[in-house]
């Protein structure tokens, strides 16, 4: 009888997990982002950085800093969405936290700044 209970309890845990669905996340902001700046020198010294963040559909990222293709920083971040305006939160103290709005209509999309400067273009 004991061993019937655990069964019966064990069926129905699965029962309820599997009831359980994931909302699906189609926000325009998922993916790679990119920003690349060539330094000054770079004629010279053959220097250039690039930014990247990743946006995934559960509302976290990775933010990733390459110099001369050599992953150089990176940390996670939360990023939350309020009327087409984006924020992302970074878990680093070190790095500020950013507001950007997403432009669909340019040719390739980007993510802009308060101000209107390009943030960084989709990749």
């Amino acid at each position: 009888m004991k061993k019937f209970f655990s069964l019966l309890a064990i069926a129905s845990i699965i029962a309820i997990s599997n009831c359980t669905s994931i909302p699906e996340n189609n926000d325009p902001i998922l993916g790679i982002w990119v920003k690349n700046d060539a330094n000054a020198n770079s004629n010279k010294s053959g220097n250039s950085t690039r930014e990247e963040w990743i946006f995934n559909d559960v509302y976290l990222g990775r933010y990733q800093t390459y110099t001369d293709a050599n992953l150089t920083f990176y940390t996670d971040f939360k990023w939350s969405e309020d009327n087409g305006v984006y924020t992302i939160t970074y878990s680093h103290e070190e790095v500020s936290d950013v507001v950007v709005s997403l432009e669909e209509t340019n040719e390739p999309e980007i993510l802009a700044l308060e101000n209107g400067t390009v943030f960084a273009t989709r990749e």
